[in-house]
């Protein structure tokens, strides 16, 4: 009891056709998909993710993640308990 860990678990949802900011920051992190369908952009390169798709973002790679039209997206992030903010990209 009273372990600690070095990391944070969110959870996020997305309404159909929403997104996140386009951004970066030093820290690396990881994206579990949990409901509904997104694209995923890292770096140049966009990928879509379904249910339980896991993607590792580098640090300050540039990404964003769009929600299909049809449903909610519903997604884990994982990041360091310490951690910079993030800046946006246009």
């Amino acid at each position: 009891m009273g372990e600690q860990v070095a990391f944070h678990l969110r959870y996020f949802e997305l309404e159909p056709g929403g997104f996140t900011s386009l951004e970066r920051h030093h820290h690396a992190h990881v994206v579990i998909a949990m409901t509904g369908c997104a694209i995923v952009r890292v770096g140049g390169r966009r990928h879509k993710i379904v249910p339980f798709d896991a993607v590792y973002i580098g640090p300050d790679e540039p990404h964003q993640l769009s929600a299909d039209q049809g449903e909610k997206f519903g997604f884990l992030c994982i990041v360091n308990a310490r951690r910079d903010r993030p800046r946006a990209l246009r």
